[in-house]
């Protein structure tokens, strides 16, 4: 569209997206690549929670968890998801809805074999969003599996990365006067052209 232009121009939303990741990282001080999240359940009661958004493809978000926790569970029962990413310093949201899959067994690897070790033995004991009877019990797995596999633990098979294929992507940038500049991008399947629209505020 014509009037694209400055923090949204280019014809790639992937690159947009990708550019203006960077730009947070450079301001914020804490969890740049935070995204809030939100699945569904069996009954469409919507959860939300914040994950890190670890890498953006050329047609792809992909964040990490664990596949049995109540977001994996949710995820895998519907195969969608939606996200936003916010900015306070740069007055920016990405919202991304589409959807999802598992991340090919190699990358998750790779990424699970990039983390702290503790990280990686904390994605082995934790059993994510069940109940627990106390932070001393969790503690005590861990380092139970400290001993078990030492310092080199492989990824666990329910713990993986998960790749959400946008159908819709929304660039929002604050406005004075809460005249905000808003442009959506959407397709019903990733092999179509997207479709452009500037949105009011």
């Amino acid at each position: 569209m014509s009037d694209r232009d400055g923090i949204f121009a280019g014809d790639d939303p992937f690159e947009i997206a990708q550019r203006w990741l960077a730009d947070v990282v450079e301001t914020e001080t804490s969890y740049p690549d935070a995204i809030a999240l939100s699945t569904v359940d069996s009954d469409g009661m919507p959860n939300v929670r914040m994950v890190l958004l670890k890498e953006i493809t050329e047609s792809a978000f992909i964040f990490y968890t664990n596949y049995d926790g109540q977001k994996g569970q949710e995820i895998e029962a519907s195969g969608k998801a939606a996200f936003v990413l916010y900015s306070k310093t740069r007055g920016r949201q990405l919202r991304v809805r589409g959807m999802v899959e598992r991340e090919d067994a190699a990358a998750s690897d790779a990424y699970y074999a990039s983390r702290p070790l503790q990280s990686r033995l904390g994605a082995w004991a934790s059993d994510q969003s069940r109940p627990l009877v106390s932070r001393g019990r969790l503690m005590a797995k861990v380092a139970k599996l400290t001993a078990t596999l030492g310092v080199s633990p492989p990824r666990p098979p329910h713990w993986g990365g998960y790749r959400i294929t946008p159908i819709e992507i929304e660039f929002w940038a604050d406005g004075a006067f809460r005249l905000h500049d808003r442009f959506r991008w959407t397709r019903k399947t990733a092999s179509e052209q997207w479709e452009i629209q500037r949105l009011n505020p």
